[in-house]
């Protein structure tokens, strides 16, 4: 029998990206399977499937073990028979469909019936409807759509979370230029505060995968392709507006520093509006959906109608709503002020001191992340990370490419703090921002170096599990972070599965 040999290469040459240094890219060109030769890529692809089953399984056993909380929640009925086989789903997926998931299983299974189901946009209902009619139409006999959809969900989001902490990942290398760093802050991805809302029925997974690749395409100069990506972004959630901005920076700062030209510039100008797109079309089919007259053809079920008038759900073209008539009719913005009260220090009320509790640490981490970054960087951050800066690093945390993603965490942080439901900051900063966790990375990577080994090059060891198997030789500050991923992972999965606010 024939065997491959092994060859042993030393410390300091590097195996995975051989043409242009230690992390700053694969030359395509030279191999096909270039992942197989990458044990951290593979690590992070097993961890992150070993951490989105040990999900599932707690919100299994939490959904079983707890007594679901009555709240007032959207709750529409089930229509049709349920069969044996329903009922198996339900008893492990059920936690599956809590709070907002419901808003997208019942979209992707009656479309859009009510005006505030209008917030919550359309990728993710697209294609869980596509997976469950598509695919799974030969178990139609045995479950019914509701089922089916959400065994879709479960797979495309345990698919999307996984590929998007592969995305981190090679963003990290091309960013920090650190493959160790990367790979431990890919690591925490996998295990986040917000793993639950990254395999149950919401749109996290689906957009952190979009924004994430979207971010390391935009850093390999494929502007275009950088821009379908953040485009599918918005397609899943409104902020991925947002990313528009790390468009114009790369623009602007290639004039600045004369490395741009007008193709590069009319490249970046159509990206922004591939980016702005989804969410005009989908404003406009909200407008179409609630103001023009009803041609007569929409075939509500009664059970559905029934809940509305119980409610107080506005049915589409029903009645036509007052928005309508706005000399800028934006539909999602009326119906988050309306339905959600969401606004300007709206929600600074003494009743609401819990879910700023709840939010506290993700804003300490955050403002802690922009502070340190920005007093090691002044000069840098006057710029506005446009200018080059001479005398510092070129890689790490305190890099120069890491500016606009400080800066993309302070927009949202400062928004989200001063103008939405505060406790929703959790799952959209983690599921956005790629800097809390290089942040985090770094702190780790500084305080516990001993993770890596004298065998630093060689090994794909997992360095998280290396440190909870090391928890009592800890450092306070590495205690705290894990501990904060850990206990908001298992905490937060027992809530959210059970009706209570976890959102």
């Amino acid at each position: 029998m024939r065997t491959t040999p092994r060859v042993r290469l030393a410390p300091s040459q590097n195996t995975l990206f051989p043409s242009i240094g230690p992390v700053m890219g694969w030359p395509w060109s030279k191999g096909r399977h270039w992942w197989s030769h990458d044990p951290f890529f593979q690590e992070v692809l097993r961890f992150s499937l070993w951490c989105r089953g040990l999900t599932f399984l707690m919100q299994v056993g939490f959904n079983l073990l707890l007594p679901d909380h009555n709240a007032d929640a959207f709750s529409p009925p089930r229509l049709g028979a349920s069969s044996l086989g329903d009922h198996v789903v339900e008893l492990f997926c059920a936690g599956l469909g809590r709070w907002d998931a419901e808003h997208f299983l019942f979209i992707a299974e009656h479309g859009y019936v009510y005006e505030h189901n209008m917030a919550f946009f359309p990728l993710l209902p697209v294609i869980i409807g596509g997976l469950a009619r598509g695919p799974l139409l030969p178990l139609a006999g045995l479950l019914r759509l509701r089922s089916r959809l959400l065994i879709s969900s479960a797979f495309l989001n345990c698919v999307c979370s996984t590929l998007a902490a592969a995305s981190l990942y090679l963003l990290g290398c091309v960013t920090l230029q650190s493959r160790h760093s990367a790979f431990l802050a890919a690591l925490l991805f996998c295990m986040s505060p917000v793993s639950i809302f990254m395999t149950t029925t919401y749109s996290e997974s689906l957009y952190a995968l979009a924004t994430f690749t979207g971010l390391w395409q935009l850093h390999k100069a494929r502007t275009f392709c950088a821009a379908a990506f953040f485009s599918l972004a918005t397609a899943a959630r409104s902020n991925g507006l947002v990313n528009a901005g790390f468009l114009i920076h790369s623009a602007v700062k290639a004039v600045v520093q004369r490395k741009g030209n007008c193709r590069q510039l009319m490249k970046t100008g159509y990206g922004i509006i591939l980016v702005i797109l989804p969410f005009a079309l989908f404003q406009g089919f909200c407008y179409v959906k609630s103001c023009l007259e009803s041609d007569g053809n929409d075939q509500i079920p009664q059970a559905l109608v029934m809940l509305a008038m119980e409610k107080g759900y506005r049915v589409h073209k029903k009645s036509i709503p007052a928005w309508c008539s706005f000399s800028f009719p934006l539909a999602y913005s009326h119906i988050q002020s309306e339905y959600w009260d969401v606004g300007l220090f709206r929600y600074f009320k003494l009743q609401q001191l819990p879910n700023f509790l709840l939010a506290l640490p993700v804003l300490i981490l955050s403002v802690s992340t922009i502070l340190e970054y920005t007093s090691s960087n002044p000069e840098l951050c006057r710029t506005l990370g446009l200018c080059k800066v001479q005398g510092k690093p070129a890689n790490g945390f305190y890099g120069p490419q890491v500016f606009v993603y400080v800066a993309h965490l302070a927009a949202l942080t400062g928004f989200g703090f001063l103008c939405m439901h505060v406790q929703v900051l959790t799952r959209l900063l983690f599921s956005s921002c790629p800097v809390l966790y290089w942040s985090c990375s770094h702190v780790l990577h500084k305080n516990e170096p001993w993770i890596w080994g004298i065998k630093k090059s060689k090994t794909a060891s997992n360095p998280v599990l290396q440190l909870f198997l090391g928890w009592t030789s800890l450092q306070g500050r590495t205690q705290i972070i894990l501990g904060y991923f850990l206990g908001y992972w298992v905490i937060g999965t027992a809530l959210h599965v059970n009706f209570l606010p976890w959102t």
